[in-house]
């Protein structure tokens, strides 16, 4: 069905041909050639942390991808079911030359995909990543004789470590969050957030935690996104046990949204508004967001006398936007967020932690903890491309007809409309487009969508 190469990883479909879908032969030669890439650039022994969400391919997946580097010569530590954050701390804490998460992220259970880190654990940059691509192409790699080959080792501490980790940051409040006796409700998406949401937030001291969708199988119970439509049940399910909030990750644990009490959404967009707010007052400094997010934003950062600054889609963009301006906070509008000095990586656990340090200072619920902030809204649409759309001239032709407007082709395109906008771009993660619009009202920001959309489908 779909193979895609981009920033964000090397992303397709299980099953089907060879070059067209994530077959075995393609996450070997994926694999040797990001193997063999790290072996050039390393003068010494290459150790590579492996861990995965709980995807029905990711038992296959992470076997070949596990044996494809030992085949290499290089060192395994396989952490077996993990989060995308917790792979990205575990290549720093073992001092490791790189890592490869197996996930998807938000994709449906039909996906798969290898996610490439640095020994900074973080993705590797477009470059870097041309590079790894082009070693694929050409199957320019060698494996090791038989007494070179790599060595395998387990640990199943890291999860652990991790919660330890956010328990201790310096801005989580854990006194607080104690005190509150919230009753939470989690929906887990059967996947590895069941292992270590609960877990934080038990010792955050919430101990009444109800878990939906817990059991680690990849056979998600719905859409794994974390979108309102999505989370009908988990809504439903704090009206019913009449919990303080719930909260919703995707299956690697990287994005974060919450629910109020009442079942209303929070916003995935307004988790990072919530959670730089709280930074900022302990912490001044710049914040980052990619294009596509919230003005919101921008809008709590200025009101702090501080600076904000957009940059490309795509966590690795957002992280090289935020070295460049040393923000203090940062991160996606799809409830991904960064915090730097514990790690440039999206990260849902620490997300939490900032979150409810956050709403544990307010005296009333979350609804009204909500109320706080800028009520935009942003309509989140989507087009499926058919093999062989003309992307860059459906986008040419769109930005004629807008010429009158701000433009902005840094990433896809950018059309402002006074208050309102609107982001089209190609999605780095599935063959669609997505066009994002925001306005102070629903129905506008969904009416600019629309027409954008209907401007698309008349070029293609």
């Amino acid at each position: 069905m779909a193979l895609i190469k981009s920033i964000s990883g090397i992303r397709g479909t299980i099953g089907g041909v060879t070059a067209n879908n994530l077959t075995p032969l393609d996450i070997v030669k994926f694999t040797a050639a990001y193997g063999s890439w790290l072996l050039n650039k390393n003068n010494h022994a290459v150790r590579v942390v492996v861990g995965r969400d709980g995807r029905i391919s990711g038992n296959m997946v992470q076997n070949l991808v596990v044996n494809t580097l030992i085949g290499l010569g290089i060192d395994v530590v396989d952490l077996g079911f993990s989060t995308t954050p917790t792979v990205e701390l575990a290549v720093i804490w073992e001092k490791a030359s790189g890592g490869i998460i197996i996930t998807a992220s938000h994709n449906n259970k039909e996906w798969n995909a290898l996610k490439l880190l640095d020994n900074k654990g973080e993705f590797i940059t477009a470059a870097d990543g041309a590079i790894v691509l082009e070693k694929a192409a050409k199957e320019d790699f060698s494996f090791a004789v038989v007494d070179k080959l790599g060595t395998y080792s387990t640990n199943d501490q890291y999860l652990q470590k991790h919660i330890d980790t956010v328990v201790k940051y310096p801005l989580v409040d854990v006194e607080a969050i104690s005190k509150k006796n919230y009753k939470v409700v989690v929906d887990t998406i059967n996947s590895t957030g069941s292992l270590v949401v609960p877990r934080l937030l038990n010792a955050l001291g919430i101990q009444d935690v109800i878990v939906l969708n817990g059991e680690v199988n990849g056979r998600f119970a719905h859409n794994p996104e974390p979108l309102s439509e999505n989370l009908i049940e988990l809504s439903a399910a704090v009206r019913k046990h009449k919990a303080d909030f719930g909260i919703a990750v995707d299956p690697d644990v990287d994005r974060l949204c919450f629910v109020c009490e009442d079942g209303s959404m929070f916003g995935e967009e307004y988790t990072l508004v919530a959670v730089a707010d709280y930074v900022l007052t302990k912490r001044p400094g710049n914040t980052v967001s990619n294009m596509s997010s919230t003005k919101a934003l921008k809008e709590i950062t200025l009101k702090h006398g501080a600076e904000y600054f957009p940059s490309a889609v795509g966590e690795v963009n957002v992280v090289t936007k935020m070295k460049e301006v040393n923000a203090v906070i940062g991160g996606e509008g799809n409830g991904g967020i960064i915090v730097p000095d514990l790690h440039y990586g999206r990260d849902a656990l620490i997300g939490i932690g900032l979150f409810l340090s956050s709403l544990a200072t307010h005296k009333n619920g979350i609804r009204s903890f909500r109320a706080r902030y800028p009520d935009y809204f942003i309509s989140k649409n989507k087009i499926e491309l058919e093999n062989g759309i003309d992307v860059t001239g459906i986008f040419e032709k769109i930005k004629k007809k807008y010429k009158k407007q701000p433009v902005n082709t840094e990433d896809g395109i950018k059309i402002e409309f006074d208050n309102d906008w609107v982001h089209l771009r190609p999605s780095n993660t599935e063959p669609i487009i997505r066009i994002y619009a925001e306005s102070n009202f629903e129905t506008t920001a969904n009416n600019i969508a629309l027409r954008l959309m209907q401007d698309i489908k008349e070029f293609i």
